[in-house]
């Protein structure tokens, strides 16, 4: 795997390995699990805005903050924009967390079954094998419109900014 960039958690070093991706490149086909084990494609939601939001771990402060956050948001974004959140989290840690903290817009899905997720959107963070928080709109047209990795992990994206991004690229 080749390192192609750094965050920080609390200050310390992380590495990032896998592909970098950059706004405008066709964003890259996944498989992750939904909260009921079923695979989900890039290519089921084809022909919408996709706000992707990549975080270490539901059970944390900042990802369920951010979460619970992208899940208000999420009404105002219309039915043609699908926010995703993409943790390692157990399909069903995440359906517990959501009915528990009730997240009903956000769809969580589950990159647990290795790193081909996190590298394929240069998110892997090397030394904890979890994905770093990121943010990424991508256009109905499958390309890269908005990307964000937030330099330290431990603090939130810039929601104005995605939230804009989508709406823009929902048209």
């Amino acid at each position: 795997m080749s390192k192609i960039g750094t965050v920080t958690s609390r200050g310390n070093a992380l590495s990032l390995v896998g592909t970098e991706v950059s706004v405008g490149d066709a964003a890259p086909d996944f498989t992750l699990y939904t909260n009921d084990m079923k695979p989900a494609k890039l290519s089921d939601y084809a022909g919408k805005t996709l706000l992707v939001a990549t975080v270490p771990s539901l059970d944390t402060g900042v990802c369920d903050k951010e979460t619970r956050r992208f899940n208000e948001e999420a009404a105002a974004l219309g039915d043609g924009v699908q926010v995703l959140t993409v943790s390692h989290d157990l399909p069903f840690a995440q359906k517990r967390w959501c009915g528990a903290a009730g997240v009903d817009r956000v769809q969580t899905l589950s990159a647990y079954r290795g790193p081909e997720f996190g590298q394929n959107w240069g998110v892997l963070v090397e030394e904890i094998h979890l994905l770093a928080r990121a943010v990424f709109v991508v256009g109905p047209d499958g390309k890269i419109a908005y990307k964000q990795i937030v330099p330290e992990i431990t603090e939130e994206p810039d929601y104005a900014a995605a939230i804009a991004a989508a709406k823009a690229a929902a048209g």
